[in-house]
């Protein structure tokens, strides 16, 4: 018995990495988002892999907010865009960074966002030229959406003064396109994301393109030319042209090297968990998680890379 009782004692002790962390905090977006679910199948993966740690999700204004609490330690881990944690390391003021953020570190690229605009149809917006005078949420101000909308309003010769522009989590936005009181919202995020299929569920939608020309106008290669497939959203008869953006999951050098491999082996080891919690999930290439990326990728996140295994 006393055999017994040590021996499962030991594999207890052996389920748990190494210098494991006692708390992940995983740092999401909105609640109408992708990041957020994405982040609730993450806490249930991390829960069962990392079952020393004390897993929670936060719901936050994405990008440029999450890369911050990392740098200030106040997460484990966090999704990103991929502009966003450059502008980060790189210390971009007008971004929302103070300072080059030094203390972040790659854990994977997943899956791509797509810069999707979306009007009523009832606006008359069919092109990006149409916006001028329109009213138009881009998220939250110095989200990685919003970023986003800087960009693209750039490179199609607009300015925030050409437009009345509201700056409002996704949700909210379709609300009030809903009641009449937004012409459209620009939402950078996964297909298929549950505030656009939400509103083209209740109202005439047009998903307004943005041309590969218009992408090149951007010079941030961050930014590629995609296609929205057709009947992405009710509605959507045809496919549209759009930019995709890809996102990561970043931690900090605060976190242990058998934590960010424990982490980074988790997220393959559960793909179908996470393709059953949104269907962006199954954008993500494992070939492709660790091909350069903006921050250096963890030595944790490394180690995994080179052995998959932790």
């Amino acid at each position: 018995m006393k055999k017994m009782i040590l021996a499962a004692a030991l594999a207890t002790v052996i389920a748990i990495p190494a210098g494991a962390a006692d708390f992940v905090n995983i740092l999401t977006g909105g609640t109408s988002g992708v990041y957020y679910p994405l982040g609730n199948a993450l806490s249930s993966i991390y829960s069962k892999a990392l079952p020393g740690a004390k897993v929670s999700v936060q719901s936050t204004k994405a990008s440029v907010e999450n890369l911050n609490l990392l740098q200030a330690g106040r997460g484990e881990i966090a999704f990103t865009l991929g502009d966003a944690l450059s502008g980060a390391w790189a210390g971009d003021e007008e971004m929302g960074f103070k300072g080059k953020l030094d203390k972040l570190r790659t854990i994977a690229a997943i899956y791509p966002n797509y810069v999707q605009i979306v009007a009523s149809e009832e606006s008359g917006i069919k092109t990006l030229a149409d916006l001028r005078g329109k009213r138009i949420s881009v998220g939250a101000p110095k989200s990685g959406t919003e970023l986003n909308a800087r960009a693209i309003m750039k490179a199609a010769g607009l300015t925030y003064a050409d437009m009345s522009v509201q700056y409002l989590p996704f949700g909210e936005s379709v609300e009030l396109i809903k009641n009449r009181q937004l012409d459209a919202t620009l939402q950078s995020a996964g297909l298929g994301v549950a505030s656009i299929r939400d509103l083209a569920n209740s109202v005439a939608i047009r998903v307004v393109a943005i041309p590969a020309e218009m992408v090149a106008k951007v010079g941030d290669p961050a930014y590629e030319p995609a296609i929205i497939p057709a009947n992405t959203y009710k509605g959507q008869a045809e496919d549209v042209a759009a930019v995709s953006i890809r996102n990561l999951l970043v931690s900090h050098s605060g976190v242990s090297d058998a934590t960010a491999c424990a982490m980074t082996k988790a997220i393959f080891d559960n793909m179908a968990e996470l393709h059953a919690s949104h269907a962006a999930a199954k954008g993500i290439d494992p070939a492709k998680a660790d091909k350069n990326p903006p921050a250096p990728l963890h030595p944790g996140a490394q180690a995994y890379y080179a052995k998959k295994a932790c």
